[in-house]
């Protein structure tokens, strides 16, 4: 599913294979919740990616996360607490290289 506008309500897919888009445009307010997020816009709202959570460099945040897997763009910003999923295991972050 790919968000390219705005949507006021929860967004859940409980399959983790399921991809999810949110666009550099887009804007959610309520609970993100699905396989793989992809995040470029804007999320007020807690996040929970059930496998990878990818942060995109114009990503705007305003929420707790939940991820399995989090790849972190350099320019997106958090605002909100960052949880692994398993909370007893060391977290799992993939370093995104910066575009100079």
């Amino acid at each position: 599913l790919r968000i390219d506008g705005e949507v006021q309500g929860d967004i859940t897919c409980e399959e983790p294979r399921s991809i999810l888009v949110i666009s550099e445009n887009a804007r959610v307010a309520g609970m993100v919740k699905a396989g793989h997020v992809i995040i470029n816009g804007e999320v007020r709202g807690p996040i929970h990616a059930i496998e990878l959570l990818e942060l995109q460099p114009k990503a705007q945040i305003t929420g707790d996360v939940r991820y399995e897997v989090l790849e972190m763009h350099q320019g997106a910003t958090i605002d909100g607490e960052l949880r692994p999923i398993k909370a007893d295991e060391k977290p799992s972050l993939k370093l995104a290289a910066a575009n100079l």
